[in-house]
């Protein structure tokens, strides 16, 4: 076959197969004109799925008449005008490339009303052959109808799914442009079913992010009630929306939206922040829920990388997502029991209890060495007496105040019911901690919620410098396989970072010869064995990114008190109030939840109280 020019109509068919996928593009790339041309309000109008009829109407700025033949013919737009134009593109549509590809695959007809003019006028485009303008009635603004979608193309059509299912892709995407400009409204019909309304907020400006009405409209009013307001700024970026809380988590992806320049986009690198930024409070497998905005100087953001424009470049990518990795991060700091205000209410009474023996009921300090028989021994490094295995019942005495083992008067009960977590009652199982607080009953796992005020304090540690370690006199030697011995010298680094200093003896001996501060001598071995013999190295218990953060992530967990170990009631109370002080206490490092609350609401309703 000869090497020949294509002939126009097939070139349009071509171009449109990489714009128009399926009737989806068609609204998309119709919508987002309308927002171009400034429209208030644009209405959607579906039959069969989007094949057999599409009808967007917008009351925008419109096109002049003698533009109609123009607005229809490849690479025409009013958006661009020379190739530096391209370096800061500031508009939805820039290519000038849909209205000629979806001519070319439909009957489509256009008219609009520009406000200066008399009256309207009509174009249309049937398969590629315009017919001529004429005059027509209508008001200010822009419809367009794309009928038979594909009615030339038969090998296209059959790729069409089923009109529900294209219904559905459409919804979808009508939320993503209705989630963008909030303070336009928009209308989605299937014959005579108005599957969307959203009036514009009142509030809403264009470019001021996610207005929690219509996030509230679109997603449910049960997303903003399970959902933190995130609001950043650095020079000339800035980053507004909502993140969902880690307890809301979703088993799908379903939930992400994400808009740079009120462009919706589905971006690697902005998906990788975020999720990055839920890396230590995301129980494994889930995915985190949110609606952000992003907005930047357009010259800093390359629009032109994808054909469906899904994807953009940053000028520099990795200040966009170390931004935006913090900012989550700083949003989900505040994710722990109780509001500011309970946790500062509870700042005067922890100050009291802080004297004396009181001291001693840090769960994040662990002694070196304990003057106590080694069958006492707590792991905590408390002072406590130890309870008989079979003894569930408090240290309270009754008819005088609560003290502590030192002696020292404990804040009243009535104080501690109004903390976040409450007052410690008892263990359950050895397992959870009950606490009573004003409004009903609150369970701890004990485990979950001491393992993330450790992981906390380890950062903190490894953040201000160098951890408080300890030399020891005679190294402690560890007999290790030798697969394990490797694996622990290939993480060397994240080990010193910890406090450790340790040497290779041998194929399967290893000498510790510093360790960390936090941990008694006696547990070192347990605790380094753990680590070492844990399937996978260090990255088979958690999912954190960071070797380091992952070693100490493993550290706390080995660390943190397990199941079985009875609490004294002062040392329920000390882990209480180091978890309302600990950022991200509502789940520990591997995302699992810390606590749970049954107000007296839901109790009197197990019990039928009140009927």
């Amino acid at each position: 076959m000869p090497i020949r020019i294509l002939p126009d109509e097939l070139i349009d068919q071509i171009a449109a197969g990489e714009v128009i996928e399926r009737p989806a593009s068609v609204v998309k790339e119709l919508v987002e004109n309308s927002l171009d041309a400034g429209a208030r309000r644009i209405e959607v109008d579906i039959e069969q799925g989007g094949v057999g009829l599409i009808r967007v109407r917008d009351d925008g700025h419109g096109i002049a008449a003698g533009e109609l033949a123009v607005a229809i013919c490849r690479h025409a737009t009013s958006k661009i005008a020379e190739l530096a134009d391209l370096e800061a593109i500031a508009t939805l549509g820039f290519r000038g490339e849909a209205l000629p590809s979806i001519g070319s695959v439909s009957r489509l007809r256009l008219v609009s009303h520009p406000p200066h003019a008399e009256y309207g006028a009509e174009i249309g485009v049937e398969g590629g052959t315009v017919t001529p303008t004429r005059p027509a009635a209508h008001p200010t603004g822009t419809t367009i109808e794309v009928s038979n979608l594909f009615y030339n193309v038969p090998a296209r059509r059959k790729f069409v799914r089923s009109a529900a299912t294209e219904l559905g892709h459409i919804a979808r995407l009508l939320e993503r442009l209705a989630l963008s400009r909030p303070d336009v409204s928009f209308r989605l019909r299937s014959g005579e079913r108005v599957l969307l309304e959203a009036p514009a907020s009142p509030q809403a400006v264009a470019g001021d992010g996610a207005d929690e009405d219509r996030v509230a409209q679109v997603l449910g009013r049960e997303f903003i009630d399970n959902a933190l307001a995130v609001s950043h700024r650095a020079g000339p970026v800035r980053l507004a929306g909502w993140i969902g809380l880690p307890t809301a988590s979703r088993a799908q992806p379903d939930h992400q939206y994400w808009f740079v320049n009120d462009r919706n986009v589905r971006d690697k690198l902005l998906m990788s922040a975020v999720r990055l930024g839920y890396r230590d409070v995301l129980y494994h497998g889930r995915h985190p829920a949110y609606v952000l905005h992003l907005w930047l100087d357009p010259r800093l953001v390359d629009v032109n990388a994808h054909p469906a424009k899904l994807e953009v470049r940053f000028r520099d990518s990795r200040q966009v997502h170390e931004f935006i990795l913090r900012a989550i991060e700083r949003a989900l700091a505040g994710t722990k029991p109780g509001e500011a205000a309970a946790a500062a209410n509870a700042a005067p009474l922890l100050a009291g209890a802080s004297t004396g023996s009181a001291a001693a009921f840090s769960p994040g300090v662990l002694p070196l060495r304990e003057a106590v028989p080694s069958a006492s021994r707590n792991p905590w490094g408390l002072t406590a007496a130890v309870r008989e295995p079979g003894d569930w019942r408090s240290d309270a005495r009754v008819g005088g105040p609560d003290r502590d083992e030192g002696g020292q008067v404990l804040p009243g009960e009535a104080a501690r019911a109004d903390l976040p977590l409450g007052m410690a009652l008892a263990q359950l199982h050895g397992i959870y901690i009950l606490a009573q607080s004003r409004d009903g009953l609150i369970l701890i796992d004990m485990h979950a919620a001491h393992e993330r005020v450790l992981y906390e304090q380890l950062k903190a540690a490894r953040t201000a410098g160098p951890p408080a370690s300890q030399h020891l006199l005679e190294p402690l030697v560890l007999q290790l396989k030798p697969y394990e011995l490797e694996s622990v010298l290939q993480q060397r680094a994240s080990w010193e970072l910890a406090g450790f200093e340790l040497d290779a003896l041998g194929p399967t001996r290893l000498a510790l010869r510093r360790i960390p501060a936090l941990l008694a001598a006696e547990q070192v071995v347990d605790i380094v064995k753990s680590i070492a013999q844990e399937p996978g190295g260090e990255g088979g218990l958690h999912h954190l990114e960071e070797a380091a953060d992952r070693f100490l992530g493993t550290l706390a967990c080995r660390t943190a008190i397990h199941a079985r170990r009875r609490l004294t009631l002062p040392e329920m109370d000390a882990l209480l109030r180091q978890m309302e002080s600990t950022e991200r206490a509502n789940q520990c490092n591997h995302g699992r939840p810390t606590w749970t609350r049954l107000t007296l609401k839901e109790l009197d309703q197990l019990f039928l109280r009140g009927r």
